[in-house]
């Protein structure tokens, strides 16, 4: 990746302008079109977002989206149809016990409309307001029940594959232990004996830094420093690791690149709040936060270094057909390439990685985070403009060349092309309006917005 020293914020904005605009469009045509009975919308093909029956973990991005179209643009219908769409459709990904993804569904929902609420956005409504809280608190408690202990103070929330199995995905729904934490709950289990929710998210960032990144301490021959497991597999008998792994990368000993992009993201988002004065024990704090920036400098630094000049990463960094593309790191993304499909929504997670990193570490001239906050203005132009920007009326995505699960061939291939391209997904567009939204407050000068803004006092 080719980062931009001289790019500005303030250089975005027309392309901001166009993308808020588009986003609404898209929003509407979703509303208006999206066959509700097929399940949740995950995917586009032919331009038509449809569902794919594995889990239902892109519906709170869905009404998210609509939710953050208004903290943009002050537009009340969307405020609508995000509130509607949370109260009818979200209540069970509350106590949904079978996945990792609660804090995908949950706080892009329940969380940003209660911190919408406390940053006096929308009116403060008593029950409303208890409404939001009471969702947050039961999404915590149930996503912490899904844990693996392995012994010594030491576990995981383990994902849908089982309990031997630890995803970097779910570093993104610490998020809902946390909250839930800070609201004041507790997970309750047999003879009435209280969990902590924070100690749980704790132990699970730790087994995730610990796990599921690598930093060049000769692990295995593939330790590259940056580099991520997608999925860690453990001995549940005895607690020990036994293996990484990977459901929609290319191997275990490869980099599925939107995995690595969670894991930049939710570093940064977890650093941010060590950081606070949200943290309930500033000791916990302290030890923390030189583990979260560790993994999160390193895989941001391994994203750089492995992705396009444009900042767009292919799917996978060990993808067997990368070979014959040439020299592709040293030259724009190409997603028409017939070989190996570019992944934009592993750029979308990312970039607000970079920025939030940048941002924390400092983005000044000089300091530790300008180079993070210039790859994130980088690659947020890439995203917001050719060939990555739908402004096709027709097509209901928002963020093009998005890859779902290439291992399962789930993603669409247009007719005359040899891999997918073309598409969108639920997750890509959605992430696209956060790092939009994180850019646009810097435009205006104002702070970050950050998950635990719902709850901290």
């Amino acid at each position: 990746m080719i980062v931009d020293d001289a790019i500005t914020a303030e250089s975005l904005q027309g392309p901001l302008g166009e993308f808020w605009a588009l986003s609404g469009q898209k929003i509407r045509s979703i509303r208006e079109h999206y066959e509700r009975g097929q399940g949740s919308p995950v995917f586009t093909s032919g331009g038509r977002y449809r569902s794919r029956g594995w889990t239902e973990w892109t519906q709170g991005f869905e009404f998210g989206s609509a939710i953050l179209q208004f903290d943009a643009k002050d537009d009340g219908e969307f405020l609508a149809y995000g509130r509607s769409g949370t109260v009818a459709h979200m209540a069970p990904h509350l106590s949904h016990t079978g996945v990792h993804d609660h804090g995908f569904n949950n706080i892009s929902t329940y969380g940003n409309l209660l911190r919408l609420m406390r940053e006096k956005r929308i009116p403060d409504d008593p029950w409303e307001k208890r409404f939001y809280e009471l969702a947050l608190k039961i999404s915590g408690a149930v996503q912490a029940g899904r844990w693996t202990d392995l012994g010594g103070k030491a576990g995981f929330v383990f994902s849908f594959n089982g309990p031997h199995s630890l995803f970097i995905d779910t570093i993104r729904s610490c998020r809902s232990l946390i909250v839930s934490h800070l609201l004041g709950h507790v997970l309750m289990t047999e003879g009435d004996q209280p969990i902590d929710l924070f100690d749980r998210a704790v132990q699970h960032l730790e087994a995730t830094a610990l796990y599921s990144v690598y930093y060049g301490e000769n692990r295995d021959v593939y330790d590259v420093p940056g580099r991520v497991a997608h999925e860690s597999v453990f001995n549940t008998r005895n607690g020990s690791y036994r293996c990484p792994a990977t459901q929609q990368g290319y191997s275990g000993f490869s980099t599925w690149t939107r995995g690595l992009a969670w894991a930049i993201l939710g570093f940064a988002e977890q650093l941010e709040y060590f950081s606070s004065a949200c943290v309930p024990s500033p000791g916990a704090g302290d030890r923390l936060q030189s583990m979260l920036q560790r993994a999160a400098c390193a895989t941001a630094d391994f994203y750089m270094e492995n992705s396009a000049a444009d900042g767009m990463p292919y799917w996978d960094t060990g993808a067997p057909g990368l070979s014959r593309l040439g020299d592709y790191l040293d030259r724009p993304a190409e997603p028409f390439n017939g070989i190996e499909p570019v992944d934009s929504s592993a750029a979308a997670i990312a970039s607000q990685g970079f920025l939030r990193l940048g941002c924390l570490l400092g983005a000044g001239p000089g300091e530790a985070g300008r180079r993070y906050w210039q790859a994130g203005l980088t690659l947020s132009r890439s995203l917001f403009a050719d060939p990555y920007l739908s402004r096709d009326a027709k097509h209901q995505g928002l963020i093009l060349h998005s890859v779902y699960h290439r291992p399962n061939g789930w993603d669409a291939v247009p007719e005359g092309e040899t891999a997918p391209c073309g598409e969108s997904s639920m997750w890509g567009d959605y992430h696209a309006r956060e790092t939009a939204l994180l850019l646009q407050r810097a435009c205006a000068g104002g702070p970050p917005f950050h998950f635990f803004a719902c709850a901290c006092p």
